[in-house]
């Protein structure tokens, strides 16, 4: 006999099981944004912030606030603290989400989580990017080689203390034996080049190398 076909409630749960879910995710499912409301009702869901939700006993992590921006800016990049934060280059808890958008697009609106946005083209936007799944959800988010140059590009949004102690700390896991593969001088060296800061982070790394 064939399989049963899943209601749409059922498929609707099989969503919220890979992480959070906007409405318009129903609307590539082919489920009626009505039986949101229904399952919130029912207490199988509820909301995790302006347009999602997810399972009551969803895992939440410390990194969710990136996880709602992506889902609701989903050309959006994670970048400098926020960044730093993800790759163990800071101890400090940003106050808001560090995003990075084309130079053309439209600004976000978003009052919660706070964020705050640079932009970028070519390849100060492109170089560097990687893909991560946090709560199940791929957030875009700069390597560490990109985060500390993108920290000198923009010091006057950071401060310079800010990436000079980023640098520290990335030549610090540098020496490491067990450091990621890509956490190198070289990758470092390129990534100030698509930004156009070598010449200005160049003394710094040589006082600190």
């Amino acid at each position: 006999m064939p399989a049963p076909v899943p209601s749409k409630a059922d498929v609707l749960r099989r969503l919220a099981r890979r992480g959070p879910l906007r409405a318009r995710d129903l609307d590539d499912a082919g489920v009626p944004r009505s039986y949101l409301a229904r399952l919130v009702e029912r207490g199988e869901l509820e909301h995790a912030g302006r347009g999602l939700y997810r399972l009551p006993d969803a895992d939440v992590t410390e990194l969710h606030s990136l996880v709602e921006v992506s889902l609701r800016v989903p050309h959006a990049i994670v970048c400098l603290l926020s960044a730093l934060q993800v790759h163990g280059l800071t101890t400090e808890l940003p106050h808001a989400v560090w995003i990075m958008i084309d130079t053309r697009a439209r600004a976000p609106k978003i009052d919660t989580p706070a964020i705050e946005v640079v932009r970028a083209h070519g390849a100060a936007r492109e170089h560097g990017v990687e893909r991560r799944r946090v709560e199940g959800v791929e957030v875009q988010i700069t390597s560490p080689a990109k985060t500390v140059a993108d920290c000198f590009r923009y010091r006057r949004h950071v401060g310079t203390e800010v990436a000079v102690a980023a640098l520290r700390d990335y030549l610090t896991l540098s020496r490491r034996r067990d450091r990621p593969a890509h956490v190198t001088i070289d990758a470092l060296a390129a990534a100030a080049k698509a930004d156009r800061v070598s010449t200005v982070l160049r003394p710094y790394l040589e006082a600190l190398a």
